[in-house]
Order: C-alpha cells, then structure tokens, then sequence
C-alpha cells in the first residue's frame, strides 16, 4: 500500500490561512491521503471542499495542552462533528494522568467518545511527557473508553514520535483491537517508513507531499 494512504496532512498552525487549508485540501485529494487535520474553525471548509472524496476530515481537541474540562472537550468534539469531522484527535488530561488519577482520565475520554458517536477517535496521549509506566497506563485508559487509536504527540510539546514509543503502544493496544498513530516530527520517508514497520497504522505529518516524493523516488 502506498505510504500517502497512511497520512493524516496535517495543517494545525496558529496562523493558517484559508487560502492554505484550501491547498491542503486539494494536496490531500491529489494524493491519496487518508485525512486532513486542522483546526476545528476550519472543519466547515474543510469538510466541503473535500465532500464526495475519499479523504475524511479530521480535527483536533483539548489541543494541545488537553487541560480544559471533559465537559469543554465535549462540546468542542461534538461541535466539530455537527460541521463535518470524520475524525477527532484529542489530547487527555496529561496532568491528571501524573497525579494518577485514572478514573478521572477514562472518563476525560469517554466523554469525547460519547460526544463523537460513530466516528473515528484518536487519543493524544504526549509520549515525550509520560514514563514507559504512564504510556502503557494511558493507552489502556483510551482502550477502556472506547477510543479507535492513540497517537503519540501534538508535536506542540516538547518532542514528536519516537520508534520506541510506537512499539511499546503497539504491544500495549494490539488485544484491545486499537490503532497507533505516530504524529510529530516525521519528516521524511525513512522516518514514516520506521514508525509504521514499529506498528503505526496512521501517521501524521506537515510534510506529506515530501514524504510521498521520496518514496516515489525510492520505486
């Protein structure tokens, strides 16, 4: 399978222009991509200009701290469905995840995952902040609330996608029937390539169309 089918392009700047996600959309149609990501003010674009295409629509919430309130996270995932989201991408309560309090992070999720009914969600969980221990605690969390995926980083923090990471979420998800995907600071080929022979079934990345040329120079 081509590596674009594997791309969520992803677009999540403070200060992107509509004239940019309009490019975005028209890179991710020309290409294959499984996604786009943006922010949730331009899902309604977004969602229309890629209408009757295979490319779903994904945005983000919580992002990228994943601070605000379950109840704020749920009106922002059901908002961004009622405009056209195929997929969320939300971020969990890091700081309640290191305070262990576990129950309160389940419930962060499935709030989301209640308010996003029917459609894929992704949950952020910010390896470069968590111990081993504190990964392998959140992706059971996400499990247990009924999520689709978890995603390694917002790539807002202070380091992306390791192969480590992708492995160790791989192996910690794979009974419960959960997906990975690898986000934040793939840049090339080499290194998408790597995150999915790790076990990433999505990646998500800002350079997509480089990471696409450089397989094609590669066949």
């Amino acid at each position: 399978m081509s590596i674009a089918k594997y791309i969520d392009h992803t677009l999540l700047k403070a200060d992107a222009r509509k004239e940019d996600i309009e490019k975005l959309c028209s890179e991710a149609f020309h290409n294959g991509f499984a996604s786009v990501c943006v922010n949730s003010c331009w899902v309604p674009l977004a969602s229309d200009l890629l209408a009757g295409t295979d490319v779903k629509v994904c945005t983000v919430v919580g992002f990228p701290l994943g601070a605000a309130s379950a109840n704020a996270k749920a009106a922002e995932a059901a908002d961004a469905v009622k405009n056209g989201a195929d997929e969320i991408d939300m971020v969990i309560n890091i700081g309640m995840l290191k305070s262990g309090m576990m129950e309160a992070v389940e419930d962060d999720i499935r709030e989301v995952r209640n308010a996003a009914k029917g459609k894929v969600l992704k949950v952020i969980i910010e390896t470069c902040l968590l111990s081993d221990d504190e990964k392998r605690a959140a992706c059971r969390a996400a499990a247990d609330a009924g999520a689709d995926f978890v995603k390694t980083s917002t790539g807002f923090s202070t380091g992306g996608a390791t192969v480590h990471d992708v492995a160790l979420m791989k192996d910690a998800v794979s009974s419960f029937g959960l997906k990975v995907k690898a986000s934040g600071g793939i840049r090339n080929y080499k290194d998408a390539k790597a995150m999915i022979d790790a076990g990433a079934d999505r990646i998500g990345a800002s350079a997509g169309i480089a990471i696409v040329k450089e397989e094609n120079a590669e066949d």
